[in-house]
């Protein structure tokens, strides 16, 4: 059975139709069934030293995987040979693939900020990333969204779709729950550092190929700049606080001529992070559209990779 055939037809599934909002209405998304189970687990395991936290952290990590791939492990062995059992291995890869939803996400940004209408940009900006909307002027809120869009190609389509294609469903599961784990107890603060510190760091190590290959997927899909993507990518990715996430944000950096990251205001807080291709110009409302055309190449290349691989 093709994995990597797998994984095109959820893609495909998930440009199709997205996740739909009657069927979230009534069902939710696994990902949120994962969230809720975390954050039970995090209620009732997270006290005690710092030396029993990281264990009971890990011991929260090891059942929610468990959770996770169990039954995609499962439903993995009853699919069929052959192209149904592509079709069906789909499927349910499908909830677990954000194509759609990333890209709409970010337009929802990139049509008020065309219109001039910051406030409303500021609005959508808010829903896809942490630091403070308010602080942000119109190239800071293209500068968040193009950040955003790299970043979540990578955590949300590219190593979803990377570890679905070497392991099949059971491959995707696993990641997804990897990445939730992260995004709900891998923080560095009081109440997660310790608790959350296995989670964050396996999440760190499930997104190092694929942060990379994402990089090159934004090169190879823009080859005018891709000498200069690559170069950026090369120069600029260790210097981002993520040991993943500079990769693709340098690279579409690179890609589109603009620089990316740089100081943001979380809550009260300023960070001073590096800029990414500093020397570049800010980025502006043609340039986030710009940076939606360069995702939908990128990922037309993915799945061309993925519809070889399934045909050798």
């Amino acid at each position: 059975m093709s994995f990597a055939g797998m994984m095109l037809a959820g893609l495909m599934i998930d440009l199709a139709i997205g996740w739909p909002g009657w069927l979230h209405a009534r069902i939710g998304h696994p990902v949120t069934w994962l969230g809720a189970a975390i954050a039970w687990l995090e209620r009732r395991f997270n006290r005690g030293t710092r030396n029993i936290r990281i264990g009971m952290g890990a011991l929260c990590v090891a059942l929610i995987l468990t959770l996770a791939t169990a039954p995609a492990l499962l439903l993995q062995s009853l699919l069929p040979g052959g192209i149904w059992g592509v079709i069906l291995g789909g499927v349910l890869a499908w909830p677990l693939i954000a194509l759609r939803s990333m890209h709409d996400h970010v337009a929802a940004v990139a049509r008020p900020l065309a219109a001039g209408d910051l406030a409303a940009a500021r609005a959508a900006v808010a829903m896809i990333v942490g630091r403070d909307p308010r602080a942000l002027d119109a190239a800071g809120v293209a500068r968040a969204a193009i950040e955003s869009l790299a970043e979540n190609t990578s955590d949300g389509i590219v190593a979803p779709v990377f570890w679905g294609a070497v392991a099949g469903v059971p491959g995707i599961a696993a990641y997804k729950a990897v990445n939730t784990l992260d995004s709900m107890i891998g923080h560095r603060n009081d109440r997660f550092e310790a608790f959350g510190k296995v989670a964050a760091r396996l999440d760190d190590l499930a997104n190092l190929i694929p942060a990379r290959l994402t990089g090159l997927l934004f090169a190879l899909a823009t080859p005018r700049a891709a000498g200069c993507a690559l170069r950026v990518m090369a120069r600029d990715a260790r210097a981002h606080r993520s040991p993943n996430a500079g990769w693709p944000e340098a690279a579409m950096a690179g890609a589109l001529g603009v620089r990316l990251s740089g100081p943001r205001v979380y809550g009260a807080r300023l960070s001073e992070e590096p800029w990414l291709n500093g020397r570049a110009r800010d980025p502006g409302p043609g340039d986030l559209r710009r940076a939606l055309r360069l995702y939908a190449r990128a990922m037309a290349l993915m799945a061309l990779a993925l519809g070889a691989l399934w045909l050798v």
